[in-house]
């Protein structure tokens, strides 16, 4: 496992923004962030979809978009609206939007080879 810090703005006003901890989990596609944490920063839901997770419960979540900075590198993907239990966790949609790339064994990121 392995954690780090992650800033998600709001693209319609990037100068809001909240900063936390997250779970890097490369399983992910989606990054979640709790539902109150976006609405506060302005981020609105677009959409809602349904989800199954690993152990085949199927979800349903709202999503929207966002910018996320990891050590002045800027992304925009879509951010899940996490509900009352949800970890905060960095998806892979997320990473490729900042062209990263994990390495599981160092627990540490690398710039991603990028392919069309």
């Amino acid at each position: 496992m392995i954690q780090t810090t992650l800033r998600v703005k709001n693209p319609r006003d990037p100068y809001s923004f909240l900063e936390d901890e997250f779970l890097v989990d490369s399983g992910a596609t989606f990054t979640v962030v709790p539902k109150k944490a976006l609405l506060e920063i302005g981020i609105m839901p677009l959409r809602e979809e349904k989800f199954t997770l690993a152990d085949g419960k199927v979800i349903t979540r709202q999503i929207g978009n966002a910018i996320f900075e990891y050590q002045g590198l800027e992304g925009a993907a879509p951010v899940l609206f996490g509900e009352k239990g949800d970890s905060l966790l960095l998806g892979v949609f997320t990473l490729e939007a900042l062209g990263l790339s994990l390495d599981p064994l160092q627990r540490r990121f690398y710039k991603a080879t990028l392919r069309l």
